[in-house]
């Protein structure tokens, strides 16, 4: 966001930060959502590098049609270890998976305090104080 727009939303008693501000998430848990969402969008991807419906990635995974798109959707019901087990059951590499986490959104600082953030949080949120 250009630093003139934060300016003006502050003058009219409005502050700007991220999700994990919003949500008052600690570093650890604002990493956990984004390691999620970028599973979740690896597994969209996937599926349409397979060439499979959700219906077929959910016969695979002997689950449900509607439970393969809260996967794909990020829905904070569907465990990491899924999303993992269903990459895999597609084809997708364990060294894929493994790029995959590690490049999620993650401010590293809040993992490893001595590390500089590599991305800044993927999410910016707009809340009236």
């Amino acid at each position: 966001m250009k630093r003139t727009k934060q300016t003006t939303l502050a003058t009219r008693a409005w502050t700007v930060g991220t999700v994990a501000d919003f949500l008052a998430l600690t570093p650890e848990e604002a990493a956990f959502v984004e390691i999620q969402l970028a599973l979740s969008d690896a597994l969209r991807a996937q599926r349409q590098k397979v060439q499979l419906s959700q219906a077929q990635v959910a016969s695979k995974l002997a689950s449900s049609q509607s439970r393969v798109a809260e996967m794909e959707a990020g829905d904070p019901s569907v465990n990491l270890d899924l999303l993992i087990r269903a990459l895999l059951a597609l084809g997708a590499t364990k060294r894929a998976v493994a790029r995959t986490i590690g490049t999620a959104r993650i401010l590293q600082a809040a993992c490893c305090p001595t590390v500089a953030a590599i991305e800044p949080p993927k999410y910016v949120t707009i809340q009236k104080s």
